[in-house]
């Protein structure tokens, strides 16, 4: 499951925005009844800002998501590991998204990079 960051974060934050809580109350719902062994959940950014501070907030991000599924959606937390994956893993590809500088154009192009990847093993 991959939730976007659009949704879930604001752009260079790492608060869940209300349109994130609602995806992930639902990703609770669906988890309901189930017996889940482990739930990986990944922090991404875009490739714009310092290799520490993308690392930083990348974890940031994946530390919020996992406290609102502990406490909003009511999930064993010491079945969820949380990781920030900084920029290391884009979605987008360079000739797509050309540029350093965070403009408008760049920052849109690169959305799909800021996001937090969700991994659960589980049965019904």
């Amino acid at each position: 499951v991959s939730f976007s960051a659009e949704s879930l974060f604001g752009f260079d934050r790492a608060e869940v925005r209300p349109e994130g809580k609602a995806a992930l109350d639902g990703f609770s719902r669906e988890l309901a009844g189930a017996q889940f062994e482990q739930i990986m959940v990944e922090g991404h950014t875009d490739r714009l800002g310092s290799d520490d501070y993308n690392q930083k907030l990348s974890t940031e991000r994946a530390d919020a998501v996992k406290a609102y599924l502990v406490n909003q959606g009511r999930l064993d937390g010491s079945k969820i590991t949380a990781v920030g994956k900084s920029e290391g893993t884009p979605v987008t590809k360079a000739e797509d998204c050309k540029g350093q500088r965070a403009t408008p154009t760049l920052t849109a192009c690169l959305q799909p990079d800021r996001r937090v990847d969700v991994e659960v093993n589980a049965t019904r």
